[in-house]
């Protein structure tokens, strides 16, 4: 085999279909297998996927949900390929998409992720796509909307161009197109995040594994986030908040001195108390 692409669906039949559809349609050069991980959805959406899509799909049907690392992780366990597919079910692949990646993975050994160009719905650069790791400088950046061209201190790398091919440091969950030798060497995704930061986790582990990380510009899909102006839900706000804590702990920590230790978890935790305030008295749509 030589790509699996491992799908989580969680309650959202229409998107895990459109987003299966999408690679189904086309003919590739190389043989795949699709990879669905449900994740105890309290809905109908795993018997109907099963229904829509027969044999063409391979299913694992979990009994509780564990978060999005565990999910994933429970589609690597089985897949064959030489190359794996990280793949949201709220996308849309372009045509074309896979093979460019796939050539380009096949022509350069060294390189154990690539990404591609994510596009939100409404065609603008989905900035998590292409980024720098998060570290005590970029992060104050960001949150003051302070401007900078320095790539150390750029987190989202918005002095690069969005249609060429280049080394980052980190891709989104969304779309991490991976060589299964380089997954071996570093392990799988750390449950230990639930919702958010797992991606960028992983990556971290893959460039201190001494591989590669590209950004391919010429290749894109389609990723259907919510809207910011959408009331979210209190567990979701918290679990992105404590995946900065566990990637701050786990990578930093160490190095740094308790006073900035100290500061980091207090800024984290203040942010935290803060959006799920100004979330509790926001208008749901």
């Amino acid at each position: 085999m030589d790509l699996s692409i491992v799908i989580v669906n969680y309650q959202t039949f229409d998107l895990t279909r459109n987003t299966i559809n999408s690679i189904l349609k086309y003919e590739y050069p190389f043989s795949y297998e699709i990879i669905v991980v449900d994740n105890a959805s309290a809905d109908d959406s795993l018997s109907n996927l099963k229904n829509y899509f027969k044999d063409s799909v391979k299913f694992i049907s979990s009994k509780e949900n564990n978060g999005f690392a565990a999910g994933n992780n429970q589609g690597l366990k089985i897949a064959s390929g030489q190359y794996i597919l990280l793949l949201n079910s709220d996308t849309i692949v372009w045509e074309n998409t896979l093979e460019k990646i796939y050539s380009f993975m096949e022509n350069n050994p060294f390189v154990g992720a690539c990404g591609c160009r994510v596009l939100l719905a409404d065609g603008t650069l989905d900035k998590a796509c292409k980024r720098s790791f998060p570290n005590v400088k970029n992060s104050f950046y960001r949150l003051f909307h302070i401007p900078t061209n320095s790539k150390e201190d750029n987190y989202n790398l918005d002095n690069l161009p969005d249609d060429e091919i280049y080394e980052i440091d980190c891709l989104t969950g969304a779309f991490i197109f991976l060589r299964k030798k380089c997954l071996d060497s570093v392990g799988l995704l750390d449950e230990t995040f639930f919702m958010y930061g797992e991606d960028i986790d992983l990556c971290y582990r893959i460039k201190q594994d001494h591989w590669k990380i590209i950004y391919f510009g010429k290749a894109k899909i389609t990723h259907f986030k919510g809207a910011s102006s959408k009331k979210q839900k209190s567990k979701l706000l918290y679990e992105f908040y404590r995946a900065m804590y566990i990637y701050y702990k786990k990578h930093h920590a160490n190095n740094t001195s308790f006073f900035v230790n100290l500061i980091v978890y207090l800024g984290i935790a203040c942010l935290c108390i803060l959006k799920l305030i100004l979330n509790f008295f926001k208008k749901k749509n």
